[in-house]
């Protein structure tokens, strides 16, 4: 059995079993499946904190949905890149092609597309708002990605831990295939709901970015996120002001 065909209702003996101090072959054993598909499902859906199967779950149908981006004819691309140079927005070109009766193409799927581009030397993405050159910084040490003031994770409260309440959250990165493209991900630790989206470019301002725009609709049941210790996460302190929440 190969790994696309695992269930969401086999990944949660996955994490448990791993938990427990399980091998991969026992864990292998126990579900009916090979060595090599356990072994492939944690290297490809695991998070900066290990292998979560909420998380795992939400990674493997990012995943199958991204790979639609293959079935999406050369015509199509060219329609939506016209229409980034006219609206500079990925949501706004998913907007119009929806008002034109045209098949809907998400920006999850957009930015990616862009990205890969960019990483081919392509200059697509230049017409995305946003994408202005920086002046150079001078007379001060560079501090950009770096974990400053970080609030560590063993002063979080009890109850963030004992999962009680709605409203705590986890924040993670994942990689696509041959580092191209990072999907971020947002699980709310009691109810497991998901939020996730794709990053246009991996630092840590797209990353604070897509980190409000996704929670903020749910602001008033926010009242943490946790975040591991990658460099994406350096710009914790604004997205704990945007969200006036606690983030560790």
């Amino acid at each position: 059995q190969s790994d696309t065909q695992l269930t969401r209702e086999q990944r949660y003996p996955i994490d448990a079993y791993r938990k427990a101090g399980w091998t991969q072959t026992r864990t292998a054993m126990q579900l009916r499946v090979h060595q090599s598909t356990i072994a492939r499902e944690i290297r490809r859906n695991r998070g900066r904190r290990g292998y979560r199967a909420k998380q795992a779950q939400v990674f493997c149908e990012a995943r199958r949905a991204g790979s639609d981006r293959a079935r999406i004819g050369v015509r199509e691309w060219q329609r939506v890149e016209a229409l980034i140079r006219r609206e500079g927005s990925p949501v706004q070109v998913r907007d119009r092609l929806a008002e034109e009766g045209q098949r809907p193409i998400s920006h999850e799927r957009i930015y990616p597309h862009l990205c890969e581009d960019q990483q081919a030397g392509g200059t697509r993405y230049r017409f995305l708002r946003g994408q202005r050159l920086r002046r150079k910084r001078y007379g001060r040490p560079e501090r950009r990605g770096q974990l400053i003031n970080r609030v560590s994770i063993e002063e979080r409260p009890a109850i963030v831990e004992r999962r009680s309440r709605i409203g705590d959250w986890e924040g993670d990165t994942l990689m696509g295939r041959h580092q191209r493209g990072v999907l971020v991900s947002l699980v709310e630790r009691k109810s497991g709901y998901t939020v996730l989206t794709a990053l246009p470019r991996r630092t840590a301002q797209a990353f604070r970015e897509a980190t409000v725009r996704l929670l903020r609709p749910h602001q008033a049941r926010v009242h943490t996120l946790t975040l591991d210790n990658g460099k994406e996460g350096a710009q914790h302190e604004r997205i704990a002001r945007s969200l006036a929440a606690r983030v560790y």
